[in-house]
């Protein structure tokens, strides 16, 4: 009853800001499904109307189904849809972790257009941080946060940093919190660190295996689309070299989890052939733990002409991810790009993890990012409360943590 009067209130606030978004867009897009199928141009609703009893039976959605529901103007109904594959994948937990981010570095050789992080050696917000720096981050958070289980570290593509120091930085971590996982390294990363080293993909991720790396996060991963990519990021990983690192990490038994980054250049079909193309390695690996859509904020960046995508958009993105990947086990709202209330009312549209605590972040908030740069367990705790839902504690790989509520 709490999320019925919530989405319908939040759906009226909702709907008077995008009015003419979504009027424009449904006009655009019936003409694109028009062309897509002749067996189905006739009628959308039918569309609709069949990709929603597939739903409730538990079968596949196709791109056509997909891309309609998309565009469906009934949002209650999407959250309907993603709450049924939402609790039947998790009952009605909401996970959480108490983790932890380190950036190791901002300089950077890609200069991507999508980025308000990187930049030049001599920018005057450049930095590096070099072993010593880390070792005390940790030493601090050892003490700071007792009961932290992840530590989570991405960085820029710095030009001049050897391989090697990223192997002792991952030895050094490991050392420190020998029982703390260690996320580290998106894709992109990853093929950085193949270059500079001259090793392929596979021994580059051995070998941060034998230094104790654990998973990787799987950013980076924009928009599966090169033709996108060459416009956004052009000078980082491709589309095949993304999934060619997924494929292997996966291989070698390090899990990953998945992203999109939308809101940009990229259009609707594309985002869901992105998350077909995610359905598809899922189905050949089973490696991915989660999926994590991330709205793109411009400031900052080489498109500061575009509009942060509504409210709107970034509940529909989640609940047409949450009925895309089936074999997906958990959709992820990060609070920090979406705050805390769009992250609260997407646990209604099938989002069950709120990701963690956090506790400083440098990359989101480069690109304008407003929320804070970390929260309690107090906090996440009674914001999911809030919904009806139960928070759960987790490890990195979903196992539940039992501890005292807490602080």
């Amino acid at each position: 009853m709490f999320f019925a009067i919530f989405l319908y209130l939040w759906q009226g606030i909702l709907t008077e800001s995008t009015k003419k978004y979504k009027l424009h867009n449904m006009i655009e897009i019936c003409d694109k499904l028009l062309s897509c199928d002749d067996k189905v141009a006739g009628n959308i609703m039918n569309i609709v109307n069949n990709a929603s009893e597939k739903i409730r039976n538990g079968q596949r959605l196709d791109f056509v189904e997909a891309l309609a529901l998309y565009q469906s103007d009934d949002l209650l109904k999407l959250a309907s849809l993603a709450q049924i594959v939402k609790e039947r994948k998790s009952g009605h937990n909401v996970y959480y972790n108490v983790n932890r981010h380190i950036n190791l570095t901002n300089i950077c050789v890609s200069g991507c257009p999508l980025c308000a992080f990187g930049c030049t050696a001599e920018h005057e917000k450049a930095y590096v941080m070099e072993l010593e720096d880390v070792i005390r981050i940790v030493r601090r958070t050892a003490l700071d946060t007792p009961d932290i289980s992840e530590i989570h570290m991405v960085s820029a593509l710095h030009p001049d940093k050897p391989f090697s120091y990223y192997e002792d930085i991952v030895a050094a971590v490991k050392e420190f919190l020998p029982n703390v996982h260690l996320k580290a390294f998106t894709p992109v990363e990853i093929v950085h660190f193949a270059k500079i080293s001259g090793q392929n993909i596979r021994t580059v991720l051995e070998r941060l295996s034998a230094a104790g790396l654990d998973s990787l996060p799987g950013g980076g991963a924009e928009i599966l689309d090169d033709s996108v990519r060459k416009i956004i990021c052009p000078n980082k990983a491709t589309t095949a070299e993304w999934i060619q690192v997924i494929s292997t990490a996966h291989a070698l038994g390090l899990p990953t989890n998945a992203t999109m980054l939308y809101g940009h250049i990229e259009t609707v079909e594309q985002r869901i052939r992105h998350l077909i193309t995610l359905r598809d390695i899922q189905d050949q690996t089973g490696g991915f733990q989660a999926f994590v859509a991330f709205p793109f904020h411009p400031a900052n960046t080489g498109f500061t002409g575009l509009q942060r995508v509504t409210s709107w958009e970034d509940l529909k993105m989640i609940a047409i991810s949450r009925l895309v990947l089936d074999n997906f086990d958990h959709i992820k709202a990060f609070w920090m790009m979406l705050t805390l209330p769009i992250a609260q009312l997407s646990l209604a549209f099938g989002a069950d993890d709120l990701d963690g605590t956090v506790v400083e972040e440098k990359i989101i908030h480069a690109a304008g990012a407003t929320t804070k740069t970390g929260i309690t367990k107090a906090e996440i705790i009674s914001l999911v409360a809030e919904t009806g839902y139960h928070a759960v504690e987790r490890d990195t790989f979903y196992r539940p943590l039992e501890r005292a509520s807490g602080e």
